[in-house]
């Protein structure tokens, strides 16, 4: 099977969610393949559909000062933050064709960010009753490296990932991320106490992406992926944090 891999770098989160929005119509019309979109976000703080406002510990007026935007999307999960330096990633694809199970999938995509940071010689995994992606610090402590939310309307997903590589994690102070409010954040750059550069994650997230669904994952350009897309429809189902 065959999955395309775009790499749209710094977007603005609602021109993202409006190619998601049409990408998920090719995909139900065939005119795609399965795609796998790679980004950044400026600074951007979303609610999922089982949101909880009180979750946003600041004022609107805060996150204006802040430079951070405010969206209500129809993803699973709470509330999350997304910014330069987190690798973002919307999976397009028709789980028709390979699995018709939404938990399934979940646990996939933290399984494909779980070998990811193996890569990078840091031992990640799951933890029980708690969607995401964790590591163990000193005494215990268990910190967030990823959060997944996602849609699936017809069995097309869209939404996906937040990999926090090079993220600013000041800016989850402004959130409960995902509800959570005993467990912090982390990031690559923090476990290692280095820089990983973000075209180094992306390449390995995409590679691990195809390890773990099957597919042969191949690059092209925005502008070919737009050639290829048409059409407009939606429906629901959603999970995770």
């Amino acid at each position: 099977m065959r999955c395309l891999v775009v790499h749209l770098g710094l977007i603005e989160y609602g021109e993202a969610w409006a190619l998601q929005r049409r990408l998920v119509s090719a995909r139900k019309a065939g005119a795609i393949p399965d795609v796998l979109l790679l980004c950044e976000h400026p600074h951007v703080i979303t609610l999922g559909r089982n949101g909880k406002r009180e979750n946003l510990r600041v004022s609107e007026h805060v996150l204006r000062q802040w430079g951070t935007a405010l969206w209500q999307t129809n993803r699973g999960g709470d509330i999350t933050y997304h910014g330069p330096g987190q690798l973002v990633g919307y999976p397009i694809l028709n789980l028709a064709a390979i699995r018709r199970d939404v938990v399934w999938y979940v646990r996939q995509l933290e399984e494909v960010l779980i070998r990811a940071t193996t890569r990078f010689g840091v031992t990640a995994g799951r933890r029980p009753g708690l969607t995401g992606v964790w590591v163990e610090r000193e005494a215990g402590l268990e910190e967030k490296l990823a959060a997944i939310g996602v849609h699936i309307s017809r069995w097309v997903t869209s939404h996906g990932f937040a990999y926090n590589v090079l993220t600013d994690l000041r800016y989850f102070e402004l959130i409960v991320p995902c509800g959570i409010a005993d467990r912090r954040p982390t990031s690559l750059e923090r476990l290692l106490g280095r820089a990983v550069g973000m075209d180094e994650a992306a390449r390995v997230v995409a590679g691990e992406f195809g390890g773990v669904f099957g597919f042969e994952m191949q690059t092209i350009s925005r502008e070919q992926l737009e050639e290829l897309a048409r059409v407009e429809q939606p429906e629901t189902i959603a999970a995770g944090s």
